[in-house]
């Protein structure tokens, strides 16, 4: 019997949370995707095949300071603001087969703070 490597087993979440959760126009789908190096998301309608919010640690101001965490908070909060900017007050978070902790979590509660429902 073989065993996954971390990334196989991420993918096999990640195909078995996509295959129960999908985006529409009301209720976009968050999706987050995290790199060693920072951490994006986007809210997708998956109906028609648009993104109507993003946003990204490259975005981020230079001048901003504060380890992954931080830097993860700070995308969800304007994620929030783009979210609000387009009409969308709720969604489905997609974390794409990565644990609910850490950089994923701070992500999704500062979501949560700047005032999208999920």
């Amino acid at each position: 019997m073989s065993t996954l490597t971390t990334r196989e087993a991420r993918i096999r979440r990640h195909r078995r949370v996509r295959s129960k959760v999908a985006g529409t126009a009301e209720r976009p789908r968050l999706a987050v995707f995290r790199s060693n190096r920072g951490i994006s998301a986007q809210l997708v309608d998956d109906e028609s095949g648009r993104t109507l919010a993003a946003s990204a640690w490259t975005g981020l101001p230079k001048s901003f300071k504060g380890n992954k965490t931080a830097q993860a908070a700070e995308v969800g909060k304007r994620l929030a603001a783009s979210a609000s900017k387009a009409g969308v007050e709720a969604c489905v978070f997609d974390r794409a087969g990565y644990l609910y902790h850490g950089r994923v979590k701070a992500l999704a509660e500062a979501a949560r703070e700047g005032g999208l429902k999920f």
